[in-house]
């Protein structure tokens, strides 16, 4: 059996090359998938600044 993974490992990154962290950060933040990458892609992957992004 397979350990299914949730939550990210560093909480102060978004990895946006594991599912798991997508589908975790989309949800946490409220934003679609598509959202969190195109955030990411503009601020980098720092939790807070994507979040800050987004929330503005």
């Amino acid at each position: 059996m397979t350990e299914r993974k949730k939550g990210p490992q560093d909480r102060s990154r978004i990895n946006l090359s594991e599912d798991y962290e997508v589908r975790y950060w989309s949800e946490k933040i409220g934003v679609s998938a598509d959202a969190l990458k195109a955030a990411v892609k503009k601020v980098g992957n720092s939790a807070k600044a994507v979040e800050q992004e987004l929330a503005g």
